[in-house]
């Protein structure tokens, strides 16, 4: 998200603030002390103080904390991801999940662009990993977190009817420019209304990056799928003690063996297979691709894919 992009609406703050980053960072001293300049002339200017926060964050510097509770307090609905850069000033998340906000307005932003900065840039693979661990007709599919249409078009040749759900306008724009849904529909996925036994499989690729704790979201799975549905989707990867960490990249990874127990717990029988999910800074980001089916009574078609799974203690 290109902060600057917001003004401040003052055209001599806007000034300082250019001035700022133009210094760094090479000084991150004076760049914030010229950002502070610059919000004496507009103290309500959110994106402002939320930028200042990154800079002192970057640099070590003191008091970023005080800079994003104030845009925080400025914007209570956290658009720009404020308590996800306090979280990481204290080396641990107090949140569960994304404000829903922040992931709207990052997405509506970032839809244009996505598909060449995932795909061609960063070499994203989740949904060709997805789709290569299922067999046989899909029937009906969900695809949680559709974004622009990159897991419905592997989809799609296999599913009787392909629906897709996300939280962005923008992304959903893009989706039904491909014209491969049946139906697309804007969704919070932290609010989903209970649904029983409507789907055959519901996939989330790259979805739960931007949730921590995963035992609403699954339950409500388990839920909705037939008994003998599938839920596919990935998850990035960390190998210490707690369910989920936050990440710099203001991006939640999951460790495998709470994962597994929770799948489990919610009727899941699963296998998680590690995998390299794209890269970023040239670096491959390590994940989980996850194939689980519900457990319950099976027509013929879901019982050769659950026959395929390894039952996870």
């Amino acid at each position: 998200m290109s902060i600057l992009s917001l003004s401040s609406g003052d055209l001599i703050a806007d000034r300082r603030a250019e001035y700022a980053e133009a210094m760094l960072p090479g000084d991150a001293n004076a760049a914030s002390e010229i950002y502070l300049q610059a919000l004496e002339l507009r103290p309500d200017w959110v994106a402002g103080w939320f930028r200042l926060g990154e800079i002192r964050m970057a640099a070590g510097l003191p008091l970023a904390d005080d800079a994003f509770r104030r845009a925080l307090d400025l914007d209570p609905e956290d658009r720009l991801g404020a308590a996800l850069c306090l979280d990481l000033l204290r080396d641990r998340s107090l949140a569960d999940a994304m404000p829903s906000a922040f992931v709207e307005t990052l997405f509506d932003q970032y839809a244009a662009g996505f598909e060449e900065s995932l795909v061609e840039k960063l070499d994203y693979r989740a949904p060709e990993l997805i789709a290569s661990g299922l067999a046989g007709p899909l029937g009906r599919v969900l695809d949680l977190g559709c974004g622009t249409g990159l897991m419905g078009t592997h989809l799609r040749d296999r599913a009787d009817w392909l629906e897709g759900w996300d939280i962005s306008a923008e992304m959903l724009r893009e989706a039904g420019a491909k014209g491969i849904y049946d139906r697309l529909a804007k969704a919070d996925l932290s609010a989903l209304a209970p649904q029983a036994g409507r789907w055959d499989l519901v996939t989330a690729a790259d979805v739960f990056a931007y949730l921590g704790a995963l035992e609403q979201i699954v339950a409500w799975v388990a839920q909705a799928l037939r008994p003998g549905g599938r839920f596919a989707f990935t998850v990035e990867a960390h190998d210490g003690t707690e369910a989920y960490v936050l990440r710099p990249s203001r991006r939640f990874a999951h460790a495998a063996p709470h994962l597994a127990t929770l799948l489990d717990h919610a009727g899941f029988d699963a296998r998680l297979t590690p995998a390299v999910l794209r890269q970023d800074r040239g670096m491959p980001i390590h994940g989980l691709v996850v194939q689980a089916v519900r457990r319950g009574a099976l027509d013929a078609r879901q019982d050769a894919d659950r026959d395929r799974l390894v039952p996870l203690a």
